[in-house]
């Protein structure tokens, strides 16, 4: 779901370690060769943004010194989010082409948990000593219904609203803004549109081709801001049901159609194309073409130094602000959590290899590095504690406050399903071909559909 960028590493170093490895998911398979690892990620689609190569090339670096004679194969998946999912599921079916570690967002893991495409790590988790050290809430981020883990994640992060100071002050818009509701973020994207024309009032995220940024990002972000928050409006965990009909939803959907009815976010045709996310960080914010940003913890990681994008004064240019709640009720604002992790496929052909990968990666040294080159939110207790991790970047002490009011999602098997109808009906409410009625009939249609009838009305 969040793009990668920049890592400082010394570009000798970088170019040798890529040259040495195969870049496509095709082979013979992660059992061939006893001595290597093959290891799967996200490659962005953005061909200078490299954090995630760079990094990997470092861990490639330590592992074989670490392990003399394995080798580590990185395999990237150069593909917008959805695309990723797909193909990192086709290389996960059969044993020729199962890489040995693969890279999961933590709201599709449970799917192919489920599918029977990953191992349990417990066997590994529980001789390893560095495993106390994740957070409770991390370490029950890829836990399946069978109680057992299948991933160790490498951090999380929250969401919240970026603003442009200087495109706030043309408009007549206070430096320190913060909405208390959805109309103060609306109205003040209403003023820069009247007062600041040639510039994007807000960017929200919608429809299929953003995909889980259009759900979690956007609608979320604005469906767990209704009701009184204290209960899950999208799942009902007592009942084991997912939710329909709910008031909620629509008030989050008729959101989504008024930016885009209004003009209040980017040209459809623009919201709609799979590269939003790289628009939106490489382009319209560096900038200045963007008043209001719903985004997340990570975008300063597109704006390091070697990403083609760089942007060191964006911590002057920007403001954060948190995403209230619909009418300002209790607590007052939202977020969502989620993040990545690594996971073990059953089909892998060395996956002890693949868990001392993991534990290179995975020291306190390699995870703050990561946390900070990544914008991430730290997951390990003894790097949150660390003064050189807090004090790293601006903007990691607010989307840190964040956690305590943050939700992270039902991801059980059917969620991707039910992901994928939130976006299809946000899709027709941005075009304009459905009324926000018709496009809530027709996710509580597809929701019935996706998860075999298991729906309660609300």
């Amino acid at each position: 779901m969040r793009p990668t960028a920049a890592f400082p590493l010394l570009p000798v170093l970088l170019t040798t370690a890529l040259a040495a490895t195969t870049l496509t998911a095709c082979g013979n398979g992660s059992g061939s060769d006893p001595d290597t690892v093959r290891v799967s990620f996200k490659q962005s689609t953005d061909n200078s943004i490299k954090v995630m190569d760079g990094f990997l090339a470092d861990i490639t670096k330590q592992f074989e010194k670490k392990y003399p004679g394995k080798k580590v194969e990185l395999v990237p998946i150069k593909a917008p989010d959805s695309e990723y999912y797909t193909k990192l599921q086709q290389m996960l079916r059969s044993p020729k082409t199962a890489p040995d570690l693969v890279y999961e967002d933590t709201f599709l893991i449970n799917s192919d948990i489920t599918s029977g495409y990953l191992r349990p790590l417990d066997p590994y988790l529980d001789k390893w000593p560095d495993w106390k050290q994740f957070i409770g809430t991390a370490r029950t981020a890829a836990k399946a219904e069978d109680g057992k883990t299948y991933g160790v994640p490498d951090g999380t992060d929250t969401r919240g609203l970026w603003f442009d100071k200087g495109i706030f002050k043309k408009a007549g818009l206070p430096a320190n803004w913060q909405p208390k509701t959805w109309d103060d973020v609306l109205a003040a994207a209403r003023t820069i549109r009247k007062k600041v024309p040639g510039v994007t009032p807000l960017n929200v995220y919608t429809g299929k081709p953003a995909g889980e940024a259009a759900t979690m990002q956007t609608f979320e972000m604005l469906l767990y801001g209704t009701g009184d928050g204290t209960t899950d409006p999208l799942y009902d965990r007592s009942a084991k049901k997912w939710i329909a009909g709910s008031q909620g939803f629509k008030d989050a959907l008729r959101f989504v159609e008024t930016v885009y009815r209004e003009k209040l976010g980017p040209d459809v045709s623009d919201a709609l194309d799979p590269n939003i996310q790289t628009i939106v960080a490489g382009e319209l914010l560096p900038k200045g073409k963007l008043g209001i940003a719903l985004d997340g913890s990570w975008l300063p990681q597109a704006w390091l130094k070697g990403s083609g994008h760089e942007w060191p004064q964006w911590s002057s240019e920007l403001g954060l602000a948190y995403m209230p709640t619909q009418h300002g009720q209790a607590p007052g604002k939202v977020s969502m959590s989620g993040g990545w992790t690594w996971a073990i496929p059953s089909k892998a052909g060395n996956p002890d290899l693949a868990f001392d990968f993991i534990r290179t990666m995975q020291t306190k040294a390699n995870a703050e590095k990561w946390y900070i080159t990544n914008s991430g939110i730290a997951v390990r207790d003894d790097v949150a504690r660390d003064p050189s991790y807090t004090s790293a970047q601006p903007g990691i002490k607010f989307f840190t406050g964040l956690v305590s009011s943050t939700h992270y999602r039902p991801a059980y098997p059917a969620y991707p399903k039910v992901s994928t109808a939130i976006q299809e009906a946000m899709e027709g409410v941005t075009t304009g071909d459905m009324s926000v009625d018709k496009a809530a009939s027709g996710y509580d249609d597809a929701l019935k559909d996706a998860t075999d009838n298991q729906v309660v009305k609300k």
